[in-house]
């Protein structure tokens, strides 16, 4: 199958082959939002190979949206949580982190879940923005633990939830 490089979004599910693009924009995206708002612990940790690392390992379980024949986003859903959204810089604000958005959410209720929930750093007041925008709720801060080769770092965190139907 080729893929559309006339500049429409195609949202379909990652690639082997995709995971090289998924790293990068999980990496830059990751450091646009967490750098200044996450304990030195977790800084120290997520490198850009770990990102790289990681894409590769989890590939499968993300979805993408491609912009003229290149990823431009991906999204990963496990169970009720929408744990990664992450949109490559010259695409934001082109509607592609809403259509995985909005994607991300259907595959919660696919999976059988009349919510969802996912986790923003409290200094990220564009993503608690955009979250808000699209219908979800602030429901506080809590204690999210991110995973580590080292054991989880724990990183206040809001939990923003959003009832589906």
């Amino acid at each position: 199958m080729t893929e559309n490089t006339s500049g429409a979004m195609v949202i379909r599910p990652a690639r082997p082959e995709d995971a090289r693009a998924v790293g990068d924009i999980w990496y830059r995206g990751w450091c646009d939002a967490h750098l200044g708002n996450v304990p030195e612990a977790l800084l120290a940790v997520r490198t850009q190979e770990s990102f790289a690392v990681r894409a590769v390992q989890r590939v499968g379980d993300a979805v993408v949206a491609v912009v003229g024949g290149a990823v431009a986003g991906f999204v990963m859903v496990a169970d009720d949580e929408v744990e990664q959204v992450y949109v490559a810089g010259n695409h934001r604000g082109s509607g592609v982190a809403a259509a995985l958005l909005a994607e991300a959410e259907r595959l919660v209720v696919a999976g059988g879940h009349g919510r969802a929930w996912l986790a923003v750093v409290a200094g990220n007041l564009r993503a608690r923005r955009f979250y808000a925008r699209n219908g979800w709720e602030d429901a506080g801060i809590f204690d999210h633990h991110a995973p580590s080769d080292e054991g989880p770092v724990r990183v206040p965190a809001h939990r923003y939830v959003k009832r589906l139907t």
